[in-house]
């Protein structure tokens, strides 16, 4: 991830981050500190599978500190979605022509995207089929496989 990316996160999102990169630095990290000690006082490291997990465990808990840093630099916050149109922050209701089956989902940026939640990132295909568009519209959603076209139920 570039720096210069622009991070789309809601006001909620944000303060998941921030409480999270406070539970990596305050929490997991001295945890990891000291497994790494214990493991050293054991002796010879050459061997020594606990000393090898606990500097795998630092590699991955340093990563995602400098990946949340970064995020954190370079956000944007979701503003309160206008209601007239489809955009970022928007939850939007949309009914899948071919089948008549109905969706809810709520645009968020690519970070906070979690599709059992029914959050999808504003780069996905349904999201750019979205875009800008009002209630009562049909949109065709571009996807790898295939197209196919939805309607815009209702935008909140």
């Amino acid at each position: 991830m570039s720096s210069k990316t622009p991070v789309y996160l809601t006001q909620k999102g944000l303060e998941e981050l921030k409480e999270e990169l406070d539970d990596l630095i305050n929490v997991k990290r001295p945890a990891n500190i000291q497994s790494i000690k214990e493991a050293r006082a054991l002796g010879d490291l050459s061997e020594n599978a606990d000393y090898d997990a606990a500097r795998n465990e630092q590699a991955v808990l340093e990563g995602r500190i400098k990946k949340i840093e970064q995020m954190l630099e370079n956000y944007t916050i979701i503003e309160e979605a206008a209601k007239d149109k489809v955009s970022l922050g928007s939850t939007v209701t949309i009914r899948y022509i071919d089948d008549d089956e109905s969706d809810e989902y709520m645009i968020v940026g690519s970070q906070e995207a979690d599709p059992f939640a029914s959050k999808i990132s504003n780069e996905s295909p349904i999201a750019k089929a979205l875009m800008n568009h009002k209630a009562g519209e049909v949109v065709t959603v571009e996807s790898p496989n295939g197209s196919y076209q939805i309607e815009i139920t209702e935008i909140k």
